[in-house]
């Protein structure tokens, strides 16, 4: 994937183990980076020339503009947008608050459209780009107990399915990426050790074991690079067969 070499990816939720692996991924291959997330130590990423490091809320219309200016201000342009920030919740619907579900939607959802808006912005004049979405299965098909997880992930990929139509004549591909359980600390404060517990969903997946944050990274840079040129309002589904079975 040497035609990455020279590109500017802007990628969210950067200082994640997916996010890391992502930034990790791409530069390596040559591209220049802006690294946003709501973590501080977003800046630990920060490499002069290289990697230019933005602090905030997804959520909010002024980070997503910080970051695509961030891009344009260092590097001179905008080629990738990798949206991979998001939040989890496993709650059944019973006992889900309206707060939790606007948050829930709000970072997985609004934050993905608001990056997406801002980056065509720049893009569409140009007339080329590449977006890809960090969706999950649980967009794709029914688990239990993850009623705004689900639908905020859900919504993601009609976003990016509508705006590859919506694009596709502009020279713009946009694809989604839809991992299953992947060994990472993404769960959080919500559960003691979430490396082991998403380690322990293996078996359910009929490759046998979870995925790897590089894994995902992986497939994350074939869909931005232009070798996969002919692709776009694509899913691609790297969960080890779960929904295939």
């Amino acid at each position: 994937m040497n035609d990455l070499d020279g590109k500017v990816a802007l990628v969210t939720g950067a200082a994640g183990d997916i996010g890391r692996r992502t930034i990790e991924c791409l530069r390596e291959r040559g591209c220049r980076i802006v690294a946003e997330d709501l973590k501080a130590d977003v800046e630990s990423l920060a490499q002069p020339g290289r990697i230019v490091s933005v602090q905030g809320d997804v959520r909010e219309e002024h980070t997503a503009r910080r970051a695509v200016s961030a891009a344009l201000s260092h590097f001179g342009a905008l080629d990738i947008l990798i949206n991979n920030a998001g939040r989890h919740l496993q709650q059944p619907i019973l006992d889900t608050s309206m707060a939790q579900w606007d948050d829930i939607l709000a970072i997985n959802a609004r934050g993905t459209f608001l990056h997406c808006r801002e980056a065509l912005r720049v893009m569409a004049p140009r007339r080329a780009g590449s977006i890809v979405n960090v969706a999950s299965i649980s967009g794709v098909i029914g688990i239990a107990g993850q009623v705004a997880y689900a639908a905020s992930k859900g919504a993601i990929l009609q976003i990016t399915r509508t705006l590859a139509i919506e694009f596709a004549s502009s020279g713009i591909r946009v694809n989604a990426v839809a991992p299953g359980a992947v060994v990472t600390g993404f769960l959080g404060d919500s559960v003691p050790d979430s490396r082991a517990l998403l380690e322990s969903f293996g078996p359910h997946h009929p490759i046998g074991r979870s995925a790897r944050p590089e894994e995902i990274a992986e497939a994350i840079a074939f869909l931005a690079c232009d070798e996969a040129s002919f692709v776009t309002g694509a899913v691609l589904m790297a969960d080890g067969g779960y929904t295939a079975a």
